[in-house]
């Protein structure tokens, strides 16, 4: 809204043509994001103590948990809040892609907040049974996919981009798109709900992940770019960049509170939005495979839960009693059982993201 109004006054002041660049707004909306989550955090948080907005951590977790029981959740809530005025803010609001990552994130975080304070009312950790927020994600994918599909500008918008080899995509037609898109936006939604585990874990690389995907959207919103580079020009993806600045502004926000100790968790409320986000963004700039790469840390923690249960279950019925591969999953609870402090996986955990995020940019001129 402050971009559109002063892109009007250019027309008279012609210094403020400065606001069309895109960089500019991007950095802008970065610190409008923190600045929201630095000024309000404090407050937000105590609010949601007030009304005993607290975490149930699961019965059968590790110990060293107990202390964090009570500690406010929802605190998604500030990120969300922080990344939708900043995007109002410094976006074009004619842009279609920015109403529909606003669409994505209020939809998946309304579904986060329905289950959080599910848990909280029951007094502990299920909330909403699966299926349900499954389906409730599965419409909101859908939905997604149909618009991008039916809104393709071109062959390249609905093709899957392989990274690494020149001129090499693979047509993927209606349903190939739709199931696609499907699995990129649910999937990386509940990878990020599973990773949320320890203090400041998910957070930090969500923003490095969200940050490049950000380049990426730039580089292929830009004709002249993306032409260079070789990857899909997808015509005002550009404008994503300020979307997901504000993400990964208002990320760092949260992680103010969020390091260790924690004085927040930012609950599904957060976790289910942003992840979405990235799944989202990966689709529209078609580098779905790039975003596997990136977020390797939360692809290894989704793949370890379900060989953990998958696993237990066939052990069951075979022998009789259930086995397990890791001592616990997901994988960052294996970790905190074999000895590692809260802190060793969290940090050694962005290292490798920072690692495959910088290989994921890579990607840009390998080829």
């Amino acid at each position: 809204m402050l971009y559109e109004f002063l892109k009007w006054l250019s027309n008279d002041y012609s210094m403020l043509n400065i606001f069309n660049y895109l960089s500019l707004r991007a950095v802008l909306s970065v610190i409008t994001a923190l600045s929201i989550s630095f000024i309000f955090g404090g407050w937000y948080i105590k609010k949601l103590g007030d009304y005993s907005f607290g975490q149930y951590v699961r019965a059968n977790g590790p110990t060293t948990h107990i202390e964090k029981m009570g500690t406010p959740t929802m605190g998604g809530g500030l990120i969300l809040i922080s990344i939708l005025i900043s995007t109002l803010l410094w976006a074009d609001l004619s842009n279609n892609y920015i109403w529909l990552m606003i669409f994505v994130t209020t939809s998946f975080g309304t579904i986060g907040l329905v289950d959080d304070y599910s848990k909280i009312k029951h007094k502990n950790s299920d909330g909403m049974s699966g299926f349900t927020k499954y389906f409730l994600q599965s419409i909101v994918a859908i939905i997604v996919a149909l618009y991008l599909f039916l809104n393709a500008n071109s062959l390249q918008e609905t093709s899957l981009l392989i990274p690494f080899i020149k001129d090499l995509s693979i047509p993927l037609g209606f349903i190939g798109f739709i199931i696609l898109t499907y699995l990129v936006v649910v999937g990386s939604s509940n990878a990020v709900n599973l990773t949320d585990g320890l203090d400041g874990l998910a957070i930090m690389p969500a923003v490095m992940i969200i940050s490049a995907l950000g380049i990426f959207a730039y580089l292929g919103g830009n004709v002249i770019f993306s032409d260079y580079l070789d990857i899909p020009y997808i015509k005002g993806a550009g404008e994503l960049v300020i979307y997901c600045a504000a993400l990964a502004g208002a990320g760092l926000g949260f992680l103010w509170f969020n390091a260790y100790p924690a004085e927040v968790f930012m609950g599904d409320l957060g976790s289910l939005s942003i992840g979405a986000a990235m799944g989202t963004i990966a689709v529209i700039v078609r580098q779905e495979i790039i975003l596997l790469i990136m977020a390797g840390i939360f692809v290894i923690e989704t793949i370890s839960v379900m060989l953990q249960v998958s696993y237990f279950r066939y052990t069951k019925k075979k022998y009789g009693k259930g086995r397990r591969i890791f001592l616990m999953a997901p994988l960052h609870h294996h970790f905190e059982k074999k000895g590692w402090k809260e802190t060793q996986v969290v940090v050694r955990f962005w290292i490798i993201t920072m690692m495959l995020v910088l290989i994921g940019l890579a990607s840009l001129k390998i080829r």
